[in-house]
């Protein structure tokens, strides 16, 4: 089996298992308490939260470790937006992830919030000059993800952070898919929030965090203890943040080297499919895009069709956002992008991790033509 659903989820790495081993077994005490067991996990969790500080080039305490991206997003938007006594106005932009566009509409239906969706192309990047337009006195947060989950389309947010902060305004930003791919050093991209999730980047699931710029205030959506400097109370997952420490740390090393040749090898996959099946479109933009994604629209075919004769020959994949699974709607990102409904629902997404060679890579793009023209064949 070739495993290319990379960005719904990815394998935990033997070093991540093998350091966060320890706080599953022997080191198990709860870092809140006051004694010899719990100051261990308590130095465990502090080291860990460094490490991740240190991915991200930020300081420790800016750190909140959660249960993952969505809630990440969630403490990010409704957080801030909440604290912020700004005013009533949120601007993103309909390509963003369930969790960012869900907690938007949270604050509209229950918090009287307005929004405005910042309009992308048919490559899925946003207009500087477009956001720009959309900022207003009473915006209190604007949202834009690093890199599209679905098409892997990079948007430039160090330049609309810095617009952004033109007017006052904080960005967020939702850098879950671009995490092990693209560096996230927060002063460089200059936002003042990012979510990362740790099952992106070979920690386990259940754990992610939230770089928030100094006292940037933030209502908790979490009340309790008053864990993580109060921002989300809870005791502390402390082997997930060893792990998501481990994992950034892995993420990291070698970064340049590794984009440069999974780029070569996604742009050579791209190349091959669209000559196994000239009709076939790549979604998103061509070279501003993730290493490790490539999407397409198969016209004259069903997506999920597809996807099953493709898993009958070995290769694993996806029609789009995991999070949308078995849902029976067109992509909100392709029909954002302007593709037609029935086109959109024939989208397949390839998305792959560093434990996938080159060699892999290429002997998929035969397997798409031949599923493809099997279900082209039946009219599906």
């Amino acid at each position: 089996m070739i495993y290319l659903d990379a960005a719904a989820t990815s394998p935990v790495r033997r070093e991540v298992l093998e350091a966060m081993w320890p706080y599953l077994t022997g080191e198990f005490g709860n870092p809140s308490s006051h004694h010899a067991v719990g100051e261990s996990a308590a130095r465990a969790l502090a080291d860990a939260r460094a490490g991740v500080a240190s991915w991200l080039g930020c300081r420790a305490s800016e750190i909140t470790f959660t249960s993952g991206g969505t809630e990440a997003d969630n403490l990010a938007i409704k957080g801030i937006a909440l604290a912020n006594p700004r005013g009533r106005h949120i601007v993103t932009t309909p390509i963003e992830h369930e969790a960012v566009l869900e907690s938007v509409d949270y604050l509209v239906r229950m918090h009287g919030f307005s929004v405005t969706f910042v309009p992308v192309g048919r490559d899925g990047l946003i207009a500087a000059s477009d956001f720009a337009a959309a900022l207003r006195p009473d915006t209190t947060l604007a949202s834009v993800m690093l890199a599209n989950n679905e098409v892997g389309t990079v948007q430039p947010i160090a330049e609309l952070a810095a617009l952004a902060h033109e007017h006052g305004i904080p960005l967020h930003t939702d850098a879950v898919q671009a995490a092990g791919w693209l560096p996230l050093d927060v002063h460089t991209l200059g936002v003042d929030a990012l979510s990362v999730s740790g099952h992106k980047i070979g920690a386990p699931k259940g754990v992610g965090a939230l770089y928030m710029r100094g006292r940037i205030p933030v209502e908790p959506l979490i009340h309790g203890g008053g864990q993580e400097r109060g921002r989300r109370s809870g005791t502390e997952n402390v082997a997930g943040a060893v792990a998501l420490a481990a994992a950034a740390r892995l993420a990291a090393e070698g970064l340049p080297e590794r984009v440069e040749a999974a780029t070569a090898a996604r742009d050579t996959f791209v190349a091959a499919v669209l000559q196994e099946v000239p009709d076939a479109s790549l979604t998103g933009h061509a070279t501003s895009r993730l290493p490790g994604t490539a999407s397409f629209v198969f016209p004259g075919t069903n997506g999920e069709s597809v996807l099953l004769e493709l898993e009958r020959r070995g290769v694993v994949s996806s029609s789009g956002s995991a999070c949308a699974a078995g849902s029976e709607d067109a992509s909100h990102v392709l029909l954002a992008l302007g593709y037609p409904e029935d086109l959109a629902r024939t989208a397949v997404r390839f998305s792959w991790g560093p434990e996938v060679t080159p060699a892999q890579l290429a002997a998929v793009a035969p397997a798409v033509g031949d599923a493809v023209r099997a279900i082209a064949s039946l009219g599906q």
